[in-house]
This record gives C-alpha cells, sequence and structure tokens, in this order.
C-alpha cells in the first residue's frame, strides 16, 4: 500500500511539525497525562451516560478535552469539546446523546495541537455510512501516512494521527466485506502505539497496536460489554474486570456476542512500564499488576538503593504517595504528608516564563510548614524532567522550614524522547542528558538525589504478564525508530 519517496524529507516534515506543537507543553516540565478511551454496549442501557461516568475515572490521562459519541438506532451522534468531562457534558447533553452503544475520550495531546477540531471521538460519514474512532497512542508514521494519503486524493481537518487511522480503516472498508476486516487490514501499515475503539451503525470494535504500548482492557455487566483504558474504569460502572485485549488483537461486539480476530497477534509484549510509574490511577489493574502496589515496590527498591536517615518521608502528589509509603515501610522512617495539592488547577494554567513557573508550582502545591519544620525530609516523586519543577519544590520545603530534603525519584534517569504517546521531550530537554546525578542534586538544590536503578526497573511490577518498553530511559525502542527520528 505505501511507498513514501523521500522518508528522511518526511520524517523531517514530522518532527518539525510535533516540536511546533510541543514546545510551548514542554515549557511546564513536567510529564503530562496521556489519553483514555472508553466505549460500552448495552441493549438496555443509556451508554452515553454510562460513558460519561468512565470518562470521570479516567480524567487523570487526559484534561486537555474530551468527546463521547454515541449510537442510536444505527446514528451516530456526538458531543466534544476542549475542557474537563463535568464542564463539556451536562444533563441535557447526556439525555440527547443517549444511545447503545457509546464510545469516549479524554485527550492529552501528544500528536496534534490542542484545538477542538483534534478533540476525540473523531466521527466520518462515508460511503458505509458513520465511524467513530477513539484512540490512545501515537504513530510514527504518521506523516509518511498523510503523505501518502493526500497524494491520492485524501483532505484531512486535522492535525491529529486519529484521523490517520480513521481515514485508513475507511478506505480498507472499501475493499473489505466487513469493519473489523478493514481494521485487520489497516493495522500492519499502522507503525507506533494505538489502543483504539471503533464504533460503525452495528459493532464496536476494540483494537491493540502488536506491540501493547497501550492498555486497553474488557469488562462485562450483565448484558453490557465495556472497554476502557484501565480497570478504574470498569469499577466506576460496577462493571466487572474481564481480561487485557492482547497486543495485535482485535475484539468485536455485535448484538451482545464478542469474537475475536487474532491474526495481527505476535508474542511481542511491550507494555509501557511508566503506566505503573505515574500515569494508570493508583487503583486500577494492569496487566495482572496493582499499580499501587507496583507504585509501593518502586519506593521500597529506592529505599534499599538510595537510603538515608531521615526523620519523615512523604510523596509529591498523586503518583508519588504509593512509592513514599514504601520506602517508609522499607527504611522504617515514618510516613507522613508533606504537601497539600491544589484539586481545581487543570492543565490549561499558563506559565508561559520561568517566574510564573514557580508561581504554577506554589499554586498548585503548599508545604505543610507544622510537618516539615525543623525536620530531615524524604521527598519522593515519579520524575524529573528538566528540574524546574523538582527546583521548585525543594525551595517549598526549605522555605516551610524542612533543614535536609533529600529527593528520590521512583523512575530512572530520563535520557531519550517517547515517540508512542508519552510527552517526553528531546534530549535537549532533558536535564539527565546534560548532567550528573550530583550535577543535579545541586540544581534542584536538595541535598541528596537518588533514582530507581534501571537494573531494578521491571521489578516494580512482579505479577505483570507482559513485556515493557522502556525506550525513554535507555533510549532502546522496540521499533527501530531511525527512519522516523
Amino acid at each position: 500500500m505505501l511507498k513514501a519517496k523521500n522518508r528522511q524529507t518526511v520524517a523531517g516534515a514530522r518532527l518539525r511539525r510535533n516540536d511546533t506543537s510541543r514546545t510551548e507543553r514542554d515549557e511546564n516540565m513536567a510529564i503530562h497525562e496521556e489519553c483514555g478511551v472508553f466505549g460500552v454496549y448495552d441493549p438496555t442501557g443509556d451508554c452515553a451516560r454510562t460513558t460519561y461516568y468512565g470518562l470521570y475515572a479516567l480524567q487523570h490521562r487526559g484534561q486537555e478535552a474530551c468527546g463521547i459519541a454515541a449510537n442510536n438506532n444505527r446514528d451516530i451522534t456526538y458531543e466534544k469539546d476542549m475542557g474537563l468531562v463535568g464542564d463539556v457534558f451536562d444533563e441535557e447533553t447526556l439525555n440527547r446523546l443517549g444511545g447503545t452503544m457509546a464510545v469516549g475520550h479524554v485527550r492529552y495531546a501528544t500528536t496534534g495541537e490542542g484545538m477542538r477540531e483534534n478533540a476525540q471521538p473523531l466521527v466520518l460519514k462515508y460511503i458505509k455510512q458513520q465511524l467513530a474512532v477513539v484512540h490512545n497512542g501515537n504513530l510514527v508514521n504518521t506523516e509518511e501516512l498523510r503523505d501518502y494519503f493526500e497524494h491520492k486524493g485524501a483532505i484531512f481537518q486535522t492535525t491529529s494521527d486519529t484521523e490517520i487511522i480513521a481515514y485508513s480503516i475507511a478506505r480498507e472498508r472499501l475493499n473489505c466485506g466487513s469493519i473489523e476486516e478493514a481494521v485487520k487490514q489497516s493495522m500492519p501499515f499502522l507503525k507506533g502505539a494505538f489502543s483504539i475503539i471503533v464504533m460503525s451503525p452495528q459493532k464496536l470494535i476494540a483494537a491493540r497496536d502488536p506491540w501493547g504500548f497501550r492498555p486497553l482492557c474488557i469488562g462485562r455487566k450483565g448484558d453490557a460489554i465495556f472497554f476502557s483504558s484501565e480497570s478504574c474504569a470498569l469499577d466506576s460502572v460496577q462493571a466487572e474486570y474481564v481480561r487485557e485485549v492482547e497486543p495485535g488483537e482485535i475484539v468485536v461486539v455485535q448484538n451482545g456476542e464478542i469474537r475475536s480476530i487474532r491474526d495481527n497477534c505476535s508474542n511481542r509484549s511491550h507494555l509501557c512500564i511508566f503506566e505503573y510509574i505515574y500515569f494508570a490511577r493508583s487503583d486500577s489493574t494492569i496487566c495482572g499488576q496493582s499499580v499501587h502496589l507496583a507504585r509501593r515496590n518502586a519506593g521500597r527498591l529506592l529505599a534499599r538503593q538510595h537510603p538515608v536517615e531521615a526523620d519523615l518521608v512523604f510523596g509529591v502528589p498523586d503518583s508519588g504517595l504509593d512509592a513514599a509509603m514504601g520506602f517508609a515501610e522499607e527504611s522504617g522512617i515514618p510516613y507522613g504528608e508533606g504537601f497539600v495539592k491544589n484539586r481545581y488547577i487543570g492543565r490549561t494554567f499558563i506559565t508561559p516564563d520561568q517566574q510564573s513557573r514557580e508561581a504554577a508550582v506554589r499554586i498548585k502545591l503548599g508545604a505543610l510548614r507544622s510537618q516539615v519544620q525543623g525536620k530531615r525530609v524524604v521527598m519522593i516523586d515519579d520524575s524529573i524532567v528538566r528540574g524546574t519543577t523538582s527546583k521548585a519544590i525543594v525551595k517549598l520545603l526549605r522555605e516551610a522550614g524542612a533543614i535536609e530534603v533529600h529527593v528520590r525519584i521512583s523512575a530512572p534517569e530520563f535520557v531519550a524522547p517517547c515517540y508512542f504517546g508519552t510527552d517526553v521531550p528531546d534530549k535537549t530537554r532533558l536535564i539527565s542528558c546534560h548532567y550528573n546525578v550530583e550535577q543535579v542534586r545541586d540544581i534542584i538544590g536538595a541535598d541528596s538525589l537518588g533514582f530507581l536503578g534501571l537494573d531494578r526497573l521491571e521489578d516494580i511490577a512482579p505479577d505483570a504478564n507482559c513485556g515493557f518498553c522502556k525506550g525513554c530511559f535507555t533510549d532502546e525502542y522496540p521499533i527501530d525508530m531511525h527512519r522516523y527520528r
């Protein structure tokens, strides 16, 4: 299907476009959420409302935009906009959507600019009626495919790779007997990470890329069938977790029956290990591993690798809290709270320069003076990107009276970007690519600094029945990236 004439030029265009759309976001110095997808078939239920509850549970995965598409008697209607789930949807909208099938999405942009046109679900009208697609992940050959399709006459309305996926499926559907066959035929040409849910007038289909970069699970409640990025969303609608969609698998729901297509399955499994460290909600279970326990394991390993004498251990909310508990259990240092988090600050808070970025930290976090004053404290966080946020947080603790601040990070050092849906910037913006640990410690103002050892990284998830992608920590990826960088 695809014969790009100048892949080097196309890859360069991809990098330039992505750099332009990501520069402003990178200035926030923090790792951002990915996306979350949710889908439901329920012949007796109000699927738009159920999806609304599911998206609420997945809100941590994306706070930039959200949307729901619902199927009523084979007619697909949708609502999407920039903002949080609770801001975009109201009672009137949910009543209008209804549906016996629905798909939903919460978004943080990693490919494509942050604008309403790129919000999902993406709903297409074509010769085979309608199609709604939601997607978590990132294709590495987006520009190559876009270039190919545009030279064949395609006109795209967004800058999102989700539109490339939807167009690929719709194009294949013209020559296939079913929508699931079109999904199967499209998958070999989609390089990178994709956990997708596709809704046609009659079917609900879930699929994962053959590497299984991003999570996607199946749930059930009576006659209702669910797909979700995380099990916590199944819990929110009282559905029972059934299993994960396997890497490369296509799961089809039609008239309440489930069937599986495994033609694209392989023995490869490379779930992003950062799901356990940061992305997923603590009460989720992914590939058999409790996220909460994985983070506590990381804390225990940190205590063994980087012991320290201190009076109090606490985590940076939210993903640092469980790791801090594990560190306290292993070290014997009392666990407590060191921060109060402002829950009303979203990802849209603007931080255009150094001074306002520090102000943003102060608005989002407040140090508990009564807890830290006069104490030697251990602060657990999930990562250090450029060091600016860590520096501001350490300064907060100093100002609150901490006499020593020891920083422990529940992940290894970032040494490479992510190409598969995690907003880890390029090497020029990663502090650990320019300074050693002692120099980073000095820059952020800590008394000591320790990262989780790369050799112990997989030990945080001993119950996981999958392999892992660790590219952002190793600069080695399951897909050969030389062609796409």
